[in-house]
C-alpha cells in the first residue's frame, strides 16, 4: 500500500517536472529570425531618466531631410558619458554644471566630420568649452584635440578661441544665450558665434575622429540645442536601377525601383529575402529614408554582413509597432533598435509615413538615430568573431535591406553613406 502511493507519488513528480521543462524550454525559443539568438540578451539603453510615453519634440521636416539629428534630448544624458564626478544634470531643456571635479561629459559617439550647432550660456568668470575630436585622454590640448573656450575676454584664449591653437580678437562677454555653429572637415575647422565668422584653422596634423565633449573647468555653464550633420555622405542608391546592389531573385522578397525613383521592397511569396550592397563598409554613416505601407511592419538593415551570406550581420530593426499606447514599449525591439541586442528606448517614427534614420557604426560601438532622435546606444562587449552572430566583427562587410515576411511591404530613398575616417597620431 505504502509502495504504490510512493510510485503514483513519484510518478506525479516525474511529469509535473517534465511539464516545467518543456514550458521553460519553450519560453527560451526565439521567434525565427535570419539572426539566431545572442549570447548577449537584448537589453535596455541605460539612460538617466524614463523615456516619455509619447513623441518628445523634434527636429523640423527641413533640418532631417538636410541630415541633421540631435545629440541631445532636451529631456535625458543620454548618449553622454562624464570621466569625472560632476554635477552634470538637465534643467529646463538644458545640460547645467557647476560643480565638481573639473572634467568632461562626452557622446558616447565618436564622429568625423561634421557641422555642428550648440547653444551656451556661461555665467561671468566661467571656464569652459567645448572639445573636438576628443580621446579618451588628452596630454596635450594643442595636439591631442581642438578645444573650442567659452571665456571671458581677459582669458589668454577667449570665447571663439582655439585653445593654444589660434586666438580670436575680439570681446564676446555675454550672459545671454549664444549659438556656435562649427564645421570640422579634415584638417579645416570654422567657427561662427551669433552668425558671425570669427576663427577658421587649418590644421597641418588633423585628428579626423573623436568624440565631442563638453567642459566642467570654473563656474557654472549650460548647453541646449546640440545639433550635427554628419558631411559627405554620398549616395548609394541612383533611384534608376538597382546598380551597386547584389540581388537573390530565387528569395521571396522583390526588390524593385519605383516611377518616383523609390526602393520599393515587396513579398511575392512566403519567405524572407535581400538585396545586398556590392561595396562593403568598416566604420561608416549611413542615413535614408523608409516608408512602410502597412501597420507594424518587420524589416530591417543589417550591416558589417558577411557578403552573400543570408542577412548575417547586425541588424537595425524597423517596427513602428508599440504596446499599450506607449512608445518606450516597442512591439518587437523597436525601429533603430539593435535587434537581439538592445531594444530602441522609444518608437519614434509612424508607419504609413516617411521617417529618417542615421546609423553610425564605429569599431564596438553602435548607435542610431529614428527622425534625428536617438533610440540606440550600444557597444558590443563580446569577445572578436568574423562571424557577428558568435561575436564582435569590425572587419568591412556589405548592408543588407530585409524582405521579413509575406506582408513586407516598404519603400527606401535618400540611401547615403560615408566610410569615417581613421583617427591621425597625434604628432611626435
Amino acid at each position: 500500500m505504502y509502495c504504490g502511493r510512493r510510485n503514483r507519488c513519484l510518478f506525479s513528480l516525474l511529469a509535473m517536472l517534465t511539464l516545467l521543462v518543456c514550458l521553460g524550454c519553450q519560453s527560451q525559443v526565439a521567434e525565427p529570425d535570419a539572426d539566431p539568438p545572442s549570447s548577449t540578451d537584448a537589453t535596455e539603453p541605460t539612460t538617466a531618466a524614463t523615456p516619455p510615453a509619447q513623441l518628445p519634440d523634434l527636429l523640423p521636416e527641413a533640418a532631417l531631410a538636410d541630415g541633421w539629428i540631435s545629440l541631445f534630448d532636451g529631456q535625458t544624458l543620454f548618449g553622454w558619458q562624464p570621466d569625472s564626478d560632476a554635477n552634470w544634470r538637465v534643467e529646463e531643456g538644458s545640460i547645467v554644471v557647476d560643480q565638481g571635479a573639473k572634467g568632461l561629459l562626452h557622446t558616447t559617439t565618436r564622429f568625423a566630420d561634421y557641422v555642428l550647432k550648440i547653444e551656451f550660456r556661461s555665467a561671468p568668470g566661467t571656464n569652459s568649452g567645448i572639445f573636438l575630436h576628443t580621446p579618451p585622454t588628452i596630454n596635450d590640448v594643442s595636439q591631442d584635440v581642438y578645444e573650442l573656450n567659452i571665456a571671458d575676454a581677459d582669458n589668454p584664449f577667449p570665447t571663439g578661441s582655439l585653445v593654444n591653437r589660434k586666438k580670436v580678437e575680439g570681446t564676446f562677454d555675454s550672459e545671454d544665450w549664444q549659438a556656435y555653429e562649427i564645421t570640422v572637415d579634415g584638417d579645416q575647422i570654422t567657427v561662427d558665434l551669433d552668425g558671425e565668422r570669427v576663427m577658421e584653422y587649418q590644421d597641418p596634423n588633423p585628428l579626423r575622429r573623436g568624440t565631442i565633449a563638453l567642459q566642467l573647468n570654473e563656474g557654472k555653464v549650460e548647453f541646449r540645442n546640440i545639433q550635427l550633420k554628419p558631411l559627405h555622405v554620398a549616395s548609394i542608391f541612383n533611384a534608376q536601377d538597382l546598380t551597386g546592389w547584389v540581388e537573390y531573385p530565387e528569395m521571396a522578397t522583390k526588390f524593385s525601383v519605383t516611377e518616383e525613383g523609390f526602393l520599393n521592397a515587396r513579398n511575392t511569396g512566403e519567405g524572407r529575402g535581400q538585396l545586398e550592397t556590392a561595396d562593403t563598409y568598416g566604420d561608416f554613416v549611413l542615413q535614408l529614408e523608409c516608408m512602410t505601407h502597412g501597420k507594424s511592419l518587420n524589416s530591417g538593415v543589417f550591416f558589417r554582413c558577411i557578403p552573400g551570406e543570408t542577412m548575417n550581420g547586425y541588424e537595425s530593426q524597423i517596427q513602428n509597432g508599440f504596446k499599450n499606447g506607449d512608445r518606450s514599449q516597442p512591439e518587437d525591439c523597436g525601429t533603430g533598435g539593435i535587434f537581439r541586442r538592445q531594444n530602441a528606448r522609444l518608437v519614434v517614427a509612424d508607419d504609413e509615413t516617411w521617417f529618417y534614420k542615421t546609423l553610425i557604426a564605429d569599431g564596438p560601438h553602435i548607435a542610431t538615430w529614428v527622425n534625428g532622435y536617438q533610440v540606440s546606444d550600444w557597444t558590443d562587449e563580446r569577445a572578436p568573431d568574423p562571424n557577428p552572430r558568435k561575436g564582435l566583427r569590425t572587419e568591412a562587410g556589405t548592408m543588407i535591406l530585409q524582405g521579413h515576411d509575406p506582408t513586407t511591404n516598404l519603400s527606401f530613398r535618400n540611401l547615403q553613406a560615408v566610410e569615417l575616417t581613421p583617427r591621425a597620431a597625434p604628432a611626435e
